[in-house]
């Protein structure tokens, strides 16, 4: 018997439940595109073989085992790599079992939105999963991805993907994105620049990443403008990679417009080692404005994901590295902190910026009324800690009023969990789809008009903003 409910996330009211289920059924099917994910591009250029269940929903899933964690449930006894590689536990079925002894914990949870879809859509498995079906449901899934039909290709084309965008360093040589090139498979993965390591003095080696940073580029990027060409040169590689997006992590969204002269002593702290925190904030801020000088230029769409306190644990951060569930939220100014880039260069059309938020008091105040006059600005879907159903709702509510739809970007999956993209681009089909069902029988929204919004918010609006 299906663990999932037909009628998931529509309204409980009988005239816009129909309706719901009436627009859903126009873009279930639509072609999936993933402008912005952390999937490993290595997938689809070996084409190998997932290694087992463990792995596949486990092991990479930082949503699945920050749960099992804040529960006590060891880290090193699911299997998640050290920071130097290692894993101390590598057996898939003791792990698995761990996760399905621990499965009553996503109750309610996105997540379980999420496996229950992929354990039924993919696999076929329609009983409930945990402890009595633990390693039956291992068995199944371990079969089905020995066969051909359940490799990484073969599931990009089975889930409709019609573009993925990884995520890379500019550190990154970009060998496995050359690989998918090469082996002339149709499939379309691209890449996208994530400066990170090279922008942000706080992070780890800086100095180190910048002279390697300069040797790929073939420029001194110890000199600011050596620097400055490096991201050029380094972009411009992307781009043949299919890269037409930037993406930026910041622990704010602070931006500045420095003369140059502060820039390059700033820039010369930075590799010294010496920039103090606000310094370094400082940087990261003029950073900004310059990568969006270069979008000018080489047309990159500038994301901005800033408000993720990364790293919080100290103690974690040194046991198992980044990206290990301890990014937590905080609050996020954007008016101020976006002023100096925006009146730089904000109402350049040519310019186009999609922000994000972890702050969702923020939609209304800031955010929306921002998007709603600048050209330049677009509005990024609810995001990680909020791209639940609810959190999906809370945003469209809150944005539309002053945003519209025009001025947001459709939906991206964010994921590493390779099997969990249809499970999120179906939750967000369909409330949107609820959402636009309610605007038609509140009479805000004539029902043709309904149909065409929910074609944009599925698939056109971020072909357009991520010019895919």
């Amino acid at each position: 018997m299906s663990q999932l409910d037909d009628d998931r996330l529509f309204p409980v009211e009988g005239r816009s439940r129909d309706l719901a289920r009436t627009l859903y059924g126009s873009v279930k099917d639509l072609p999936i595109v993933s402008p912005h994910g952390h999937t490993d591009p290595r997938w689809y250029a070996e084409n190998e073989p997932f290694p087992d269940p463990a792995q596949l929903f486990v092991t990479p899933d930082h949503y699945v085992f920050r749960m099992l964690f804040s529960q006590g449930v060891s880290l090193d006894d699911l299997g998640v790599p050290r920071a130097d590689g290692a894993r101390a536990e590598i057996d898939g079925r003791k792990i698995w079992r761990l996760f399905a002894e621990h499965y009553y914990l996503f109750r309610g949870t996105p997540s379980r939105l999420w496996l229950d879809h992929s354990f039924e859509h993919v696999f076929g498995l329609t009983d409930r999963f945990g402890p009595e079906s633990a390693d039956a449901f291992y068995d199944h899934i371990s079969d089905c991805l020995g066969r051909p039909e359940f490799r990484p290709r073969a599931l990009f084309e089975r889930f409709g993907i019609e573009v993925i965008a990884t995520t890379e360093s500019p550190l990154d040589d970009l060998r496995w994105h050359r690989m998918i090139r090469e082996s002339g498979w149709g499939g379309r993965v691209v890449t996208a620049y994530r400066p990170d390591p090279v922008v942000d003095p706080e992070f780890e080696g800086f100095a180190e990443n910048v002279a390697r940073f300069g040797e790929m580029a073939g420029t001194d990027a110890t000199t600011w403008d050596g620097y400055l060409e490096a991201h050029r040169n380094r972009r411009a590689y992307f781009k043949e990679f299919g890269a037409t997006s930037s993406d930026h992590g910041h622990a704010t969204a602070r931006t500045e417009c420095l003369p140059r002269s502060e820039a390059v002593a700033l820039f010369e702290k930075a590799l010294k080692g010496t920039c103090t925190a606000e310094e370094a904030d400082a940087f990261r801020g003029h950073m900004l404005t310059e990568m969006a000088r270069m979008s000018l230029d080489d047309g990159l769409v500038l994301q901005i994901h800033p408000g993720s306190r990364r790293n919080h644990s100290a103690p974690m951060m040194a046991q198992y590295g980044r990206d290990k569930g301890f990014d937590i939220p905080g609050r996020t100014d954007y008016v101020t902190a976006l002023k100096p880039l925006l009146d730089e260069v904000g109402t350049d059309p040519r310019l186009s910026v999609i922000l994000f938020t972890l702050d969702e008091t923020v939609y209304a105040r800031e955010l929306a009324p921002l998007a709603g006059v600048y050209p330049s600005l677009k509005l990024g879907p609810a995001w990680w800690f909020h791209d639940s159903a609810e959190g999906m709702h809370r945003f469209r509510e809150m944005t539309t009023e002053t945003a519209g739809f025009y001025n947001t970007v459709g939906f991206n999956d964010d994921t590493r969990a390779f099997c969990s993209i249809p499970a999120r681009h179906d939750v967000a089909r369909r409330v949107d789809c609820a959402f636009l069902s309610t605007l038609v029988n509140t009479g805000r929204l004539a029902e043709d008009e309904a149909f065409d919004v929910a074609q944009e918010l599925a698939y056109r609006l971020v072909k357009k903003a991520y010019r895919l």
